[in-house]
């Protein structure tokens, strides 16, 4: 069995406070002191918005503290850029993305010409794939035809267990939610085409900062929650209201049932505490009353 605790959306800056003021470094301490407890883990991996002002400052606290708990227990440590993060401060603090426990890289760059994070490495025999999806400057994400033609080179050689694809963006569609569209990866049939009949059991997301589940081309997507905050959902569908409280999650990949996904959370005597109220039509915040 392969373990994999999954994070994203650290949101860490230099000052440690993220955009919402919110103490993204807390935050990030909280869900890996409560992780401590996880038996059996083979990896960790940070799928995106690593640092809420994609600085080499906010980087570099993720990797001292997500390192020092990899490193503890011996095992690798993976990251994905997220729109937040910022190309070159991440290839200078993370370099391919796939970090051993001593924090040496372990991953081999898809495309070692472009400025692109998306990289490859191993645990035994399951492959890792991480892929970048930031578009600088906006909020969805995308991934261009070069990015694709290369991940279904690395794809065509199928691994004894498989891969597991890591990207920040959810290729997902969720019309409960109808703001979810405009930030979510928006050529989610082109990956699609990529990665059917391939041997990925599983693809990693984040970006929402909720949980949620689906599938592309028959795979397993889990978006896992947010670190920095959560998105709570029982909001109006218009509106987007961020409460605080850090989750992740635990990946099993065991047998052909597999994977399997569980949410754990900080216990944080605050957790549900509004942080904002947003309208994605407007652009503004709210004070509709919830």
């Amino acid at each position: 069995m392969t373990r994999i605790l999954h994070l994203s959306d650290t949101h860490v800056t230099g000052s440690g406070l993220d955009m919402d003021g919110v103490d993204a470094v807390a935050a990030l301490d909280a869900i890996l002191r409560d992780a401590r407890h996880v038996p059996g883990l083979d990896a960790v991996v940070v799928s995106g918005d690593i640092a809420d002002d994609g600085s080499t400052e906010g980087c570099l606290a993720v990797l001292e503290r997500v390192g020092a708990f990899a490193a503890e227990r011996g095992i690798p440590h993976i990251y994905s850029t997220g729109n937040h993060d910022t190309r070159g401060p991440f290839r200078e603090v993370l370099g391919s993305g796939h970090l051993d426990a001593d924090g040496s890289d372990r991953g081999r760059l898809l495309d070692p010409e472009s400025d692109l994070c998306a990289s490859v490495s191993y645990l035994g025999e399951l492959r890792v794939v991480t892929v970048d999806s930031l578009v600088p400057g906006k909020t969805h994400g995308f991934l261009d035809e070069a990015q694709l033609a290369r991940l279904a080179a690395e794809l065509a050689t199928p691994t004894r267990d498989g891969t597991v694809l890591v990207l920040h963006h959810p290729p997902l569609h969720l019309a409960s939610l109808p703001w979810v569209a405009d930030v979510v990866l928006h050529n989610i049939s082109a990956l699609g085409r990529v990665v059917r009949s391939s041997d990925v059991r599983a693809i990693l997301a984040g970006h929402l900062h909720f949980q949620v589940s689906g599938f592309l081309a028959g795979i397993p997507v889990w978006v896992t929650p947010g670190v920095v905050t959560r998105i709570d959902t029982t909001a109006p569908p218009h509106l987007v209201r961020g409460v605080l409280g850090a989750g992740a999650s635990v990946v099993d990949l065991a047998d052909p049932a597999s994977p399997t996904f569980h949410v754990i959370t900080a216990r944080d005597p605050r957790a549900g505490e509004q942080v904002y109220v947003y309208d994605p039509v407007s652009g503004e915040d709210t004070l509709e009353p919830l």
